[in-house]
């Protein structure tokens, strides 16, 4: 081919489609407005649903914590009354109180006797 007329081929002519007017689809619009209103309205609602699960399990803490220092309130309070009756059931105490009380006095060991039942 000369080079004449490989100028003379042309590229081929790209026709556009004509333009066409756009035409407007408002339901399509309001469909996505409504989706979109819904999709928020959704999430909205989980987030308060996650809130009113964290205000629960806070609730539920404090109670907790209430419970575990009474616990520890009535563990002290055993502990002490354990004590004092410790103390009452002493029996150098005991023995005060029976001298000094009612005026009893221990028994002597020629005063002692013994019974042997049979079996």
């Amino acid at each position: 081919m000369p080079a004449s007329a490989a100028a003379r081929v042309e590229a081929p002519v790209r026709r556009q489609p004509p333009a066409r007017a756009r035409v407007r689809r408002p339901a399509r619009k309001e469909k996505r407005v409504s989706t979109g209103v819904l999709w928020i309205a959704f999430v909205g609602a989980l987030l308060a649903g996650i809130v009113a699960i964290n205000v629960a399990v806070l609730r539920l803490n404090v109670q907790n914590d209430n419970l575990g220092r009474e616990r520890v309130s009535l563990l002290e309070k055993r502990a002490q009354l354990a004590s004092q009756l410790s103390s009452a059931a002493a029996t150098s105490r005991i023995q005060d109180a029976a001298h000094h009380k009612l005026g009893l006095v221990p028994a002597s060991p020629d005063q002692t006797v013994y019974l042997h039942l049979p079996r």
